[in-house]
């Protein structure tokens, strides 16, 4: 057996002074110091060996063990100072050229829209919530008052995972779970990505943004709704901003309106940006349904809440006179950095 220790002592030398390059070293580890190598599967052998003799068989595979790992070190060590020498020799840097200019990005007109909103509610003391985006058919649909087989849901093109999970066609479902698990006061605003099978054009697309508010407090009344949006758009639109709700239906909401303010090019009184009407849609609201409360656990009879839906690329581009919805997310540097 000393023979051949020996001998695998000088292959296993000799290959190592061979290794030029760091991946040939590990293959020589490997082979003579892997879980099957050769000193290795020699160990194993000392169960052959007579009992008087082990000990120093032992010793002398353990002297070749380390002489070999100290070899194996020693050339690794060499190999990649040599590695670096020739990296520094080839990475020779030209301290003449001008540098490159860093180009420092900034936020999506869609996220400056959404902070800006989330800046006006939280100034009136609402709460910034958000929620999944795969939801549960449920509090996509049901806990809004819009049972199977409702209408409703024809209108929403909805993408189906499966019976039970959807991709949320709005964030109203943040309400339905904030409803159900907190207890009034309630006073929230909810951003975030919702989807719906929509033809991709200048105005719609099966991927987009929503900011759902919600107030349920004792004697909430339609009077707290529109002075609530009326700060809300003069906030956002300019001082002189008035608005105007139209009456409307919602499954979830009940009475509902459609709100219009006046143009903020012309002042109202009639352009191209406002099609000459002197008024622009920006969002659908109105008083919780009673329903609503009672499948949430809230008693309408003690509370009452309004909701409002705004969608977030509408406020975009009406704020940056945007007349393409595709725009946002063709990630042209050209049009974004106007931003």
């Amino acid at each position: 057996m000393k023979e051949q220790l020996e001998k695998i002592r000088r292959e296993a030398l000799a290959a190592l002074e061979e290794a030029q390059v760091l991946d040939r070293l590990n293959d020589v580890r490997v082979t003579y110091l892997g879980k099957k190598g050769e000193l290795t599967q020699l160990l194993k052998g000392l169960r052959d060996v007579a009992p008087e003799d082990r000990p120093a068989v032992g010793q002398l595979v353990n002297e070749t063990r380390e002489a070999l790992e100290k070899a194996l070190e020693e050339r690794k060590r060499f190999l990649q100072e040599k590695a670096q020498e020739m990296r520094l020799e080839s990475e020779v840097i030209d301290v003449t050229l001008p540098a490159k200019k860093r180009q420092m990005g900034h936020r999506h007109p869609n996220q400056i829209a959404q902070e800006e909103v989330e800046r006006i509610f939280v100034g009136m003391g609402y709460e910034v919530v958000e929620g999944p985006e795969v939801e549960y058919d449920y509090y996509n649909f049901e806990a809004l008052n819009i049972p199977k087989n409702h209408p409703a849901r024809d209108e929403q093109d909805t993408f189906y995972i499966n019976d039970n999970v959807v991709l949320r066609t709005q964030t109203s479902s943040v309400q339905a779970h904030v409803m159900e698990t907190r207890k009034p006061p309630i006073r929230i605003i909810a951003p975030g990505r919702v989807y719906r099978s929509d033809e991709v054009d200048a105005t719609h697309s099966p991927s987009f943004h929503q900011i759902e508010g919600l107030v349920i407090d004792k004697k909430i009344t339609f009077a707290d709704l529109k002075g609530t949006l009326a700060e809300f758009s003069r906030e956002l639109f300019g001082p002189d901003t008035k608005v105007k709700f139209r009456p409307h239906h919602f499954p979830f909401t009940e009475p509902s309106a459609e709100v219009d303010v006046s143009c903020f090019k012309c002042g109202g009184k009639g352009c191209r940006f406002c099609k000459g009407s002197g008024w622009i849609e920006i969002l659908g609201c109105g008083m919780v349904h009673p329903r609503v409360l009672e499948m949430s656990g809230i008693d309408p009879n003690e509370y009452t809440g309004f909701a409002f839906g705004v969608g977030l690329e509408r406020i975009a581009l009406l704020k940056y006179e945007i007349d393409d919805m595709r725009l946002l997310y063709e990630n042209d540097v050209r049009f974004l950095k106007q931003f």
